[in-house]
């Protein structure tokens, strides 16, 4: 059985054993529905997502395709997008409308953003012309945008009000979000002037103003923001929750923590995962699935090893010559690209979060010239002492500890340069830059190497 941990009238699920999931499975294939829904009515929603998704997807489609199981839109929105995908694929045009009605409109949008564009129009045509309106006017704008992740369910009252009126138009009208911490203040105009935490709305005498006990926003979140635009404001100035305008300034939104923390999380693992050629892939993607996306990085990485492989080519005199060259040549390189590929990913981050600037660029290379120059420093010496001890060769010695220190300098210049070079030229660091640093290094690594050994130690 899996462990579980109390949590109200939930169990938070600490892992699923395989024991759990074959005994699950079994009770699927063999249509237990009652046994089915009061497991999945013990545990929280997030966990009842992880179980599915641990489901070989034979078994996923045979729950999904069981006529007494209606997935609940919360379970949803807490599965991956590849397993949303599979999932929508099984699920009718009314099945999906149920889901989205439930669910606030910033999780609507994120499923509509999975359906193919004629499904996605249907289900549009269905709703109803309010709901139909907010995801159209939501979809219209950039995908990583502000808009994208914001909820358009707030609480706004003019500034003119009292605290009394307020709380009575809070307890009476239905139409507003089921959970909010602060209350927005809205000018004639409906544009924000502060908020007001709802816990002081109701500590505050009846007939004081709301403009008289609110807070000025410390800022306010364009609906055309990038995403990760949004995440450093939050981060910044400490916020719970934000207001979101369009161009006219007016309220139309609100982002709140919770969405940041997913919007950093994805951030965070979709540049990890470029970084590493690999896109957006998720655990539970099909072999051929992955297969494609890894193959033109894969392939990238093919011919720039043939670049290097193709200087190498130019000294192969010298290598008959002096075996040992081709025993030590890796050692340049491979030092070289770990040091440029650390450098590479202290600069995404600092690029990613905007501490890189026009104004301390000069700062930060020069101060990576010169970590590149001791660092080159430092394992010149080790690597030249263990050479000396091994082939007893001074000049061979010599040789790669200048080599050493050449490539480590070009390796941590090139670990800053070239991502914030791409950067300039709209193309994603992350997605670009290990490939282009690992080939400069072993070029340059091959060429001191092996060029300083045929110049001055073979000749």
């Amino acid at each position: 059985m899996a462990l579980l941990k109390s949590t109200g009238n939930k169990k938070v699920n600490l892992d699923f054993n395989k024991e759990f999931i074959s005994t699950f499975s079994d009770k699927i294939k063999s249509e237990n529905i009652e046994f089915i829904n009061q497991t999945l009515k013990d545990l929280h929603e997030a966990d009842v997502a992880n179980l599915i998704e641990n489901l070989d997807p034979e078994t996923r489609v045979k729950l999904i395709e069981l006529e007494a199981f209606n997935i609940d839109p919360e379970i949803f929105v807490e599965l991956n997008e590849s397993i949303q995908g599979e999932v929508l694929k099984l699920l009718s045009i009314d099945s999906i409308i149920k889901i989205i009605k439930r669910l606030e409109s910033d999780d609507a949008i994120k499923i509509l953003e999975n359906l193919e564009q004629n499904i996605k129009d249907k289900i549009l045509e269905k709703l109803p012309p309010k709901d139909k309106f907010l995801l159209e006017e939501g979809l219209s704008y950039p995908e990583d945008s502000a808009a994208r992740i914001m909820q358009r369910e707030f609480t706004a009252v003019p500034s003119k009000w009292t605290v009394g009126q307020t709380i009575d138009y809070l307890r009476e009208t239905k139409d507003l979000p089921k959970e909010f911490l602060e209350i927005f203040i809205v000018d004639n105009d409906f544009k924000p002037i502060g908020t007001v935490p709802s816990s002081r709305v109701l500590r505050t005498p009846r007939e004081l103003k709301m403009n008289s006990i609110m807070s000025e926003m410390p800022v306010l979140i364009s609906a055309n923001m990038d995403q990760e635009e949004v995440g450093q404001a939050f981060e910044n100035y400490n916020l719970v929750s934000a207001g979101v305008v369009n161009k006219d300034n007016k309220l139309v939104g609100m982002i709140t923590a919770d969405d940041v923390v997913t919007v950093v999380q994805e951030e965070a693992e979709e540049d990890v995962l470029r970084l590493a050629g690999v896109g957006d892939e998720e655990i539970t993607d099909s072999v051929m699935v992955k297969t494609k996306r890894r193959f033109n990085w894969l392939l990238l990485n093919l011919f720039t090893a043939l670049l290097a492989t193709w200087v190498i080519s130019f000294f192969g005199a010298s290598i008959e010559q002096m075996v040992a060259l081709a025993f030590l040549m890796p050692i340049v390189a491979s030092m070289g690209g770990n040091a440029g590929m650390q450098t590479l990913a202290v600069t995404i981050r600092a690029i990613a979060t905007n501490e890189l600037s026009k104004s301390n660029f000069n700062r930060v290379v020069g101060k990576e010239f010169l970590i590149g120059i001791l660092n080159g420093i430092i394992f010149a010496i080790i690597t030249a002492i263990i050479v000396q001890f091994w082939f007893n060769k001074f000049n061979l010695s010599l040789l790669i500890g200048i080599s050493m220190i050449l490539n480590m300098i070009v390796a941590g210049l090139f670990g800053i340069l070239v991502p914030v070079s791409l950067k300039k030229l709209n193309i994603d660091p992350a997605l670009a830059s290990s490939v282009f640093v690992t080939t400069i290094t072993d070029v340059i690594g091959f060429l001191s190497f092996l060029g300083l050994g045929s110049y001055y130690f073979l000749s």
